[in-house]
């Protein structure tokens, strides 16, 4: 049987295959001067080199990071070791924005899913819990109010809070979620007067002076359903560990788990109060 071109060379259907692609994208890529055929046969047909896989690989690698079409040819017809360079550094510089901003997204959305399950749970009922490791900003609530007016409204208060973790997330490079908790320091009656510091979790540890550690362990919570007066819960929290006879290790911590998402309505708001138990 006559070959009419060697074997080492490949149609447009193989070097498809060859590259995970389809024949349609070659054709494209052919008909817009990005990756023609390396050879034409005696029959007029075209055909690949296996080589020219090396050539597919690169326009794979630069579209994926978002490069134009245009941007790649003009990248490859150069055939320069710096303007390459210079392509794809820039190229990088992007998917590490990107990825920066999916982590974000991830740690607020993985946040919120965890949330909203815990907030599902009965009104002022006791539970225990292993709650992990949280990265916290914690603002002590003395430094707060020098930096708010006197007297100071609730939205104002809460204006002065996300403006200083918005300012310290910039300058130590933290991202949060602001999702907004308090913390009561140990040994103090939980209650909304005993407040020390406010907070917001960070996705990691960070560097900075304000940085809290709420350490892994089981924890005994409860949540306040539909209001934002936790005064009950304060109670109900001291009332059942007194019943129980229950000994205690560190802080009381108190967030909102859904009224932030949820329109911010009293009728929606779920606010959770941690206490971590002695093992």
């Amino acid at each position: 049987m006559r070959m009419d071109h060697p074997k080492s060379w490949l149609t447009s259907g193989a070097f498809a295959g060859f590259c995970g692609t389809t024949k349609e994208t070659l054709r494209h890529y052919k008909d817009i001067g990005l990756l023609s055929p390396a050879h034409r046969g005696e029959n007029g047909y075209f055909y690949y080199d296996v080589e020219q896989f090396y050539d597919f690989y690169a326009i794979s690698i630069l579209r994926q990071t978002g490069t134009p079409l245009g941007e790649i040819r003009r990248c490859l017809q150069g055939q320069s070791a710096a303007a390459t360079f210079a392509q794809l550094e820039e190229q990088r510089k992007r998917l590490e924005e990107e990825r920066k901003k999916l982590e974000q997204m991830d740690f607020i959305l993985s946040g919120i899913l965890r949330n909203l399950e815990l907030g599902i749970a009965p009104d002022l009922v006791p539970r225990t819990a292993r709650f992990e490791k949280e990265h916290l900003l914690a603002l002590p609530v003395e430094e707060l109010e020098r930096r708010m007016p006197s007297p100071a409204g609730e939205d104002e208060r809460l204006i002065a809070v996300l403006e200083r973790c918005q300012e310290l997330c910039r300058q130590y490079g933290m991202q949060t979620d602001f999702q907004l908790g308090a913390i009561h320091l140990s040994g103090k009656r939980a209650e909304q007067a005993t407040i020390s510091h406010l907070y917001t979790r960070i996705r990691e540890r960070a560097d900075c002076p304000y940085y809290w550690e709420k350490p892994a362990g089981n924890y005994l919570y409860l949540c306040c359903r539909g209001r934002w007066d936790i005064s009950e819960g304060y109670a109900a929290l001291d009332r059942y560990l007194c019943e129980q006879g229950l000994e205690t290790a560190g802080n009381v911590y108190v967030c909102d788990l859904a009224g932030f998402v949820l329109n911010g309505l009293e009728r929606n708001a779920v606010s959770m109060l941690a206490i971590r138990l002695v093992d």
